[in-house]
């Protein structure tokens, strides 16, 4: 095979993984829940992460810690509920 088809084939697979990686974290950005919707889903939780922030809910509003460096981000749980 010559230098010339190696290297052709060498980019498509490349552009192939690119917009597969893409695409799956595509996927995961269209399900991701907004935290607003999670408070709104879940009144009576007053602490919440999503492995990169801790947050409080103070008066309906959420506090949150600052990311970690390199987190990755999953769904919101709530670690804490109100006592009412």
């Amino acid at each position: 095979m010559s230098a010339y088809w190696r290297s052709c084939v060498f980019a498509v697979a490349a552009v192939v993984s690119v917009m597969a990686s893409s695409a799956a974290t595509g996927e995961s950005v269209a399900t991701e829940q907004s935290m607003a919707d999670f408070m709104k889903g879940n009144p009576d939780c007053v602490e919440f992460n999503d492995q990169c922030s801790i947050c409080t809910v103070v008066d309906a509003k959420a506090n949150c810690s600052t990311p970690k460096i390199a987190c990755i981000k999953k769904p919101y749980v709530c670690t804490r509920r109100s006592d009412k």
